[in-house]
């Protein structure tokens, strides 16, 4: 029970902590998720659990569920918001967490999301509203013995009955690495089907979150408060800011970090695509092509699929003048890669596997940059390349 020595006595109220305190909990592995949430109900006093059960969508509807360590406390339906599961979710949620906070009852809200939902939009929605609300932890739950499996399952969320909506596009493994990699806390069940591989997996993938396990009642619990800041965990998950994981070698996993400072030619990147996507149970990063060197591309590949997207222009691309409007997060991460000619465009890759196979990865990404006789010819001779990836890009 807390006391007097509790940095979360239950007794303080919760507005001279900057507002009710909200820990979202998510993750696809719904048995460690369910339990994370049971563990904290039972160890925090005067907590309290909300979940939004999107599987109900096709009936027009999502139910939400409130309860507490011994007892379901209300039960409700919300309307579906422009036929979006999610979207439902945000508008009833706040509106809740809000009616917490007035009771001045609750010490610390759990938001348990639903399979599919992702932490980050539920996370920024909570913070805007930052004198009343505050987040104070995003937890991941993880069965490690399920994390390979899940990065390796390309398909999609809807034919799993997984989709927040009818256009939702997302893959099992796609949203699985985004819920990973996004959180600051990866709370662990005790798996017995876990094995030394299945841990390394896990600690590469995100090697800066706080492992803590379910079972771990009071360290679970100080993580769940511990806070969280929305801004730089955005950062994280942008392709210009992430600090990309590090080299590393552990129990058959690898780590591999290709970093150059010349510029992809698009075909022969293009033709390798299939072969570099399928060397790694994921892999992500930041690259630039020669016929589009002011455009800073996102790669971003998870159970055999790859996502590329444009992420908005290299800084040295910008006039001087534009720089005060670019975060601090952003220039600081620009000036670890600068170059003297090229600025902050660089290759800046990242794979992570089981049997990972380091030389063959790198001859193969080595190969599609442009040869000595391509790159001497500049930039004018680069932008009239064939645009391969024009296709990719929606251009």
């Amino acid at each position: 029970m807390a006391g007097a020595d509790d940095p979360y006595d239950p007794a303080e109220p919760y507005a001279t902590r900057g507002g009710l305190p909200v820990a979202i909990v998510g993750g696809l592995h719904s048995e460690a998720r369910e339990a994370t949430v049971r563990r904290l109900l039972a160890t925090v006093p005067g907590s309290v659990a909300l979940h939004h059960d999107l599987s109900t969508a096709e009936r027009g509807t999502v139910v939400r569920t409130v309860r507490d360590a011994t007892e379901v406390l209300s039960h409700g339906e919300a309307p579906l918001v422009n036929d979006c599961a999610c979207c439902a979710l945000r508008e009833d949620l706040v509106p809740e967490l809000e009616r917490l906070a007035d009771d001045g009852l609750t010490r610390l809200a759990i938001v348990e999301l639903w399979d599919s939902v992702e932490p980050r939009g539920m996370a920024e929605v909570v913070a805007a509203y930052g004198e009343r609300l505050t987040v104070t932890s995003v937890l991941t739950a993880v069965d490690p013995a399920l994390t390979l499996a899940y990065l390796g399952n390309g398909d999609d969320l809807a034919d799993a009955g997984l989709a927040a909506a009818a256009s939702d596009r997302r893959t099992i493994a796609d949203t699985w690495a985004r819920q990973l990699e996004y959180a600051s806390v990866l709370a662990v069940a005790d798996s017995p089907l876990a094995d030394d591989e299945d841990r390394a997996l896990l600690a590469q993938l995100h090697p800066t979150a706080r492992q803590v396990p379910i079972d771990g009642a009071a360290e679970l619990a100080a993580a769940a408060l511990a806070g969280f800041d929305v801004e730089a965990a955005a950062a994280r998950q942008h392709p210009a800011c992430a600090l990309l994981p590090q080299e590393a070698d552990a129990c058959g996993v690898g780590t591999y970090v290709w970093h150059r400072a010349r510029p992809f030619h698009p075909e022969r990147l293009y033709r390798a695509l299939e072969d570099l996507t399928c060397s790694a149970a994921r892999s992500r990063g930041r690259f630039w092509l020669a016929d589009r060197p002011d455009t800073l591309l996102a790669w971003d590949a998870a159970g055999g699929a790859l996502c590329v997207e444009g992420a908005g222009p290299w800084l040295a691309s910008l006039p001087d003048a534009d720089w005060e409007t670019v975060p601090p997060l952003r220039r600081a991460a620009a000036a670890l890669d600068w170059h003297p000619e090229h600025g902050d465009r660089c290759q800046h890759l990242v794979f992570i596997s089981p049997g990972l196979d380091r030389e063959g990865i790198e001859r193969l990404l080595d190969s599609c940059l442009l040869t000595d006789a391509e790159y001497a010819g500049g930039r004018a001779a680069w932008k009239r390349l064939p645009p391969a990836f024009d296709s990719l890009l929606e251009v």
